[in-house]
């Protein structure tokens, strides 16, 4: 096996993990799955596992494959055996959480978004550039061949200079007036849709793009209370509808659109860029499919075509010799997690480390900004 470590150096293989929920699970399974998928790193040994209490931090750790288990996050940053450390906990936990770990000399991979403040999300930034240790962000839609590639055709300027672009994500997991009022109603867990959501999209205009320079946002609760065990009623504290216009850096012109009580969305994420001689569309609900429009076709023959993702999109040959079969969401995040050891191993990595997290941060409370003055705002 070709490593990408240095001979002689250590290789970091003790995983802790803080969470076991919905991305708990994507995470133990990356964790189990990168070195089978890629080659060129260490299986890294599952050390330790925390969870809310012992009994099911016990269970979690036998269904996940980890050593030992706590029913104290505070034990498993403790563990000396412990090298990196995935939290994967609701994001309200995460500041103190994450700040504790780089403090304990351990590197981090860590859900989004950052934290519902923007104080805290700063923090946590300051706290990972004094430890010097790596911190990323769990984005890993920004992992998929199709987004790399099409990273690629605009490098290639492709479809020539981009003008505008639309980014739209909607999940109906909120779309039941009838279903109850939980933490993701809740002030504490942030604005609603915009950090919830929105992250993912701007995760994904940084990694085409780069930064967002203005915005000008509403945001909108399509049901002002919800039913709460026992009975009555609780008000919903958060916006699962937000709507942005932005305007890149780079002078590109843009909307974002996101919410979380679109009856029949499962997890879209569409991507429209127009540009001088063509456009490109991505929806995540179809993931391994580019739909591609060049003005250079003749004009006989002009119309949307569909590309395949296939082993010529890198790492896609990594899972699956086969043009046309298909990756899915958990592959993704074994992908991020190769980029996350590549990353401590010195070597380039395709991350959203904790500074790039920040900007992400920075441009969802400028949109909250808006909705409160009602007026354009720059984001830094």
């Amino acid at each position: 096996m070709t490593s990408f470590y240095k001979p002689g150096e250590r290789e970091v293989t003790g995983v802790g993990l803080i969470g076991t929920g919905f991305m708990g699970k994507c995470h133990a399974l990356a964790w189990n799955s990168v070195r089978t998928v890629f080659g060129d790193v260490e299986k890294p040994r599952l050390v330790h596992l925390g969870e809310a209490n012992a009994d099911l931090a016990a269970q979690r750790a036998s269904e996940l494959g980890f050593e030992k288990s706590s029913g104290d996050w505070r034990a498993v940053i403790a563990d000396p055996e412990v090298d990196v450390v995935s939290l994967t906990t609701p994001n309200q936990f995460h500041p103190e959480m994450a700040i504790a770990i780089l403090q304990a000399g351990k590197h981090l991979w860590c859900e989004k978004p950052m934290a519902p403040t923007l104080a805290e999300a700063e923090a946590m930034a300051a706290a990972a550039r004094k430890s010097g240790k790596v911190a990323v962000l769990g984005y890993n839609y920004i992992q998929s061949p199709a987004i790399r590639h099409i990273r690629q055709l605009l490098d290639e300027k492709i479809i020539g200079d981009v003008n505008h672009l639309r980014v739209e994500m909607d999940e109906d997991f909120m779309a039941d007036p009838d279903a109850p009022f939980f933490w993701k109603h809740e002030a504490t867990s942030g604005y609603g849709a915009l950090d919830d959501f929105a992250v993912h999209p701007l995760s994904l205009i940084s990694a085409l793009f780069g930064r967002v320079g203005s915005v000008m946002c509403d945001m909108a609760k399509p049901y002002p209370d919800r039913q709460v065990a026992g009975g009555g009623r609780r008000a919903v504290e958060t916006y699962d509808i937000a709507s942005s216009l932005i305007h890149l850096e780079n002078g590109v012109s843009g909307t974002l659109l996101v919410n979380r009580s679109a009856w029949g969305r499962k997890g879209r994420i569409q991507v429209q860029i127009f540009g001088s001689k063509g456009s490109i569309v991505f929806d995540q609900e179809r993931f391994n499919e580019i739909q591609l429009y060049v003005t250079s076709d003749r004009a006989t023959e002009q119309g949307y075509r569909t590309i395949l993702a296939a082993p010529a999109h890198e790492p896609y040959g990594k899972f699956i010799p086969a043009p046309g079969h298909g990756l899915g969401f958990n592959d993704l995040k074994t992908i991020e997690c190769r980029e996350l050891l590549a990353r401590i191993a010195g070597q380039p990595a395709r991350v959203i480390d904790f500074d790039d997290g920040l900007e992400i941060e920075r441009t969802v409370h400028a949109m909250a900004k808006s909705f409160a003055e009602q007026k354009w705002v720059r984001v830094r």
